[in-house]
Parts: C-alpha cells; sequence; structure tokens
C-alpha cells in the first residue's frame, strides 16, 4: 500500500525525522493562510499524488509570490497528473503540500528496501539525491552506498557512522544522520514497510539533515495488523479495477494485452502469462483468485476481465489443491451465466477431480474449451483470441 508524501513525513516526524515545515491545502481559498504560516517569500507547491517523477510531470513547482501560488494551485487541483510513472490517464490531484524554501547546500538519497537476492534489509544511499535512483545505479553503481542487515539482526550506530563517511558528512551532519537511518530503520522493520525512501536528503546552508521528500510502500499483507496505517489508504489513488478486486479478495492488474486471464496462485499466473506471450498472444491482466476460490470470486473475476474492453478470449488456469476442480467447475458455469460471457473459454484444470471437472465443462452449453495440458490450453486460446479479433 502507497502513502502520500504529507502522510509519510508525519510518520517520519513521529520518529524524530526533521522535515521541512508544511501545510496541506485542498482549495485555493486556504493558500494565503498557508503561505502566512509557513512564513518566507519563497513557496514549493506539490502535488500529492501517488507516484513518482512528479517534478518531472509539473506536479512540484517553486512559487516567489502568492499570486503565483495561487495560480499553480489553480491549474492542478482537480486535475490528472500524468508522470513517466504513470498511464495516459494519469493520477487526481485532490491535495496539494505548500511548503517554505529551503536553502540547499547538497542533496543526498537516502532509503531501506528488502532486497530478496541477499535476504536482508538493504540500506541505499548516495551523493545523488534529488536524481532517479534507478538511473544512477545503472550509470553510475559506484555511487550507490549498499549495506545489508540480517533481518533476524539489527542496524547499529556504527553502521551508520559508517555509511555517513562515505557519504564525507561532518561530524554534526553525521549525528543526525546516524538518528535518520535509525529513525528510518524502526519506522521499517515496526511497520511492516517493502520500501522506504528520502530523496533528496538535503543539507540546508543552516547545517541541518531535513527530510525534502519522503516514500513510504507497506507490506500489503501485514496490514492487518497495523489499523493506523491502513486509516492512510487513498483509494481515489488505485485503479478502480484494483479497487474491486481488493474488495473481493482478488489480485487484479491491468495489462495490454487481448487475452484475460483467470489463474490461482502469483506464480502459476506469472507461468501462465509468459505462455501465452510465447506462443504468439499478449495476456489482457494479471489475475490471482487466490487458493479458496469460490463461485462469487469467480464470477467477479469474470466480471473485471469482461470491463477490459480489448479482451477477445479468456484462459481459465486452476489447480485444484484446497478446492476440488468439480466445485471449480460448477463455480465457472454460474459465474458464466451471471455475466453473461460470448467470449471463447478455455478452461485448464489440474488437481482434484480435475478430469470429473473438465468432463462437466464439456457437457455444458457455453463455448468453453478444455484442455487438461497447460500449453495446449495457451496455444488453443491464442488461436481463438487471434480468430475472435478478424
Amino acid at each position: 500500500m502507497h502513502i502520500h508524501e504529507y502522510q509519510a513525513k508525519t510518520l517520519f516526524n513521529q520518529f524524530s525525522i526533521k522535515t521541512p515545515k508544511g501545510v496541506l491545502v485542498s482549495t485555493v481559498e486556504q493558500l494565503s493562510k498557508a503561505c502566512s504560516e509557513l512564513g518566507g517569500s519563497v513557496w514549493v507547491v506539490k502535488a500529492q499524488v501517488h507516484t513518482g517523477g512528479r517534478g518531472k510531470g509539473g506536479g512540484v513547482i517553486l512559487c516567489h509570490s502568492m499570486a503565483e501560488v495561487a495560480h499553480v494551485a489553480e491549474q492542478l487541483l482537480g486535475t490528472q497528473l500524468v508522470t513517466p510513472q504513470t498511464d495516459a490517464k494519469g493520477l487526481p490531484i485532490n491535495q496539494l503540500l505548500i511548503e517554505a524554501g529551503q536553502n540547499i547546500e547538497r542533496e543526498l538519497y537516502l532509503g531501506l528496501l528488502v532486497d530478496r537476492q541477499t535476504q536482508k534489509i538493504t540500506v541505499l544511499a548516495s551523493t545523488e539525491g534529488g536524481m532517479d535512483i534507478e538511473k544512477v545505479a545503472s550509470e553510475t553503481p559506484d555511487k550507490i552506498i549498499k549495506f545489508g542487515v540480517d533481518p533476524l539482526g539489527t542496524l547499529s550506530s556504527q553502521d551508520c557512522d559508517s555509511i555517513a563517511q562515505q557519504l564525507n558528512l561532518t561530524d554534526t551532519l553525521a549525528k543526525q544522520f546516524n538518528q535518520t537511518l535509525l529513525s528510518l530503520y524502526e519506522i521499517f522493520t515496526t511497520k511492516d514497510v517493502s520500501l522506504i525512501e528520502i530523496n533528496p536528503l538535503i543539507v540546508t546552508a543552516e547545517n541541518t539533515l531535513l527530510a525534502l521528500d519522503g516514500k513510504i510502500d507497506f507490506d500489503d499483507n501485514a496490514l492487518y495488523r497495523h489499523e493506523d496505517i491502513l486509516q492512510l489508504r487513498d483509494t481515489s489513488q488505485e485503479d478502480e479495477k484494483e479497487k474491486k478486486a481488493s474488495e473481493h479478495q482478488l489480485n487484479y492488474i491491468s495489462l495490454d494485452g487481448t487475452i484475460g486471464c483467470m489463474v490461482n496462485g502469483a506464480g502459476l499466473a506469472m507461468a501462465t502469462m509468459d505462455l501465452i506471450e510465447h506462443h504468439g498472444g499478449s495476456p489482457a491482466n494479471f489475475l490471482d483468485v487466490g487458493g479458496g476460490t469460490t463461485a462469487q470470486r469467480v464470477a467477479k473475476a469474470f466480471e473485471l476481465i469482461q470491463t477490459e474492453a480489448n479482451v477477445s478470449g479468456i484462459l481459465v488456469n486452476i489447480f485444484g489443491g484446497i478446492v476440488r476442480c468439480d466445485l471449480i467447475a460448477q463455480g465457472i458455469l454460474q459465474a458464466i451465466e451471471k455475466v453473461g460471457l460470448s467470449l471463447p473459454i478455455v478452461v485448464r484444470l489440474e488437481g482434484t477431480n480435475a478430469a470429473q471437472g473438465l468432463a462437466l465443462l464439456s457437457r455444458s452449453k457455453y463455448n468453453i474449451y478444455t484442455e487438461a495440458d497447460l500449453t495446449q490450453a495457451a496455444i488453443k486460446i491464442v488461436a481463438l483470441s487471434q480468430e475472435q479479433s478478424k
């Protein structure tokens, strides 16, 4: 789950990480009071959307007068922000964070993530703050400092001092850096975070470290034990189909292809999508219906797939372990009748009572093709989809 910058900074402050003073506004009428409260003569207007690259998309603008702040706010509020990390539609701007301008001397990068290759919590730091960290890593990897922390261990002050030294920080700044990094680590481990970053972490002319930006992604699977974090969710920033899918315990991501996929298990879903691509097709979605599949969940899955305008065929690939395949087949038939599907459908069932399930589908009155072999199922749906598109 993603949260907004202003929410990340609120959490930072709770853990003693310093941030610029900011005021959140949702209307132009609130701007005058916000700027007066912040003081100064230079302000930064920052669109609050769940995406990176806001500066490149025109969502972070430096203003030198109240009139300019008002003009920028009028241009942004109520519109969609398109960045290099969004689709062509963009994301809605419902709120703006107004911050006072800062006297920036240096820009650093600092973040933590779960490194699945090393199976460690990895600290990333760089002197190249304010830039695309992926670009820095690919073009100048020597400028990325990496430090792995065993998840059963901890991050020490000595570790932080070592990283600060590599960033060429003075003793005064190193002490602030130590506190900042230890606090980030505490947020990461106590709140079940998957990614946390400050980009840039600035050094001001007053010799102070400030988190000028903040990004935090939380592990969805752990939200049940963080009610305070769950309350930060902004559904207006989520894809409508993906939001509906989550309400029915479905994992759904829209893609650009023509073959709808309904699979139980993320790994099996990825393998199914790869096979479709391998045999000349293109998946229209990633959809994991989960292990405890029900007729109601299958119906909702078909409903979501059918909303994709470019879909010309559907491949269902179910491994019946927890749930019997004959019950899955019954659920598929009920779902097709409920949703009113007319697209060609190929169903591959494997596992408990797979033969009975395939037989049940074969005898139905619907446009269903059954296969016991996944490769043959992929070849079949690609052919049917191409024929349907003609």
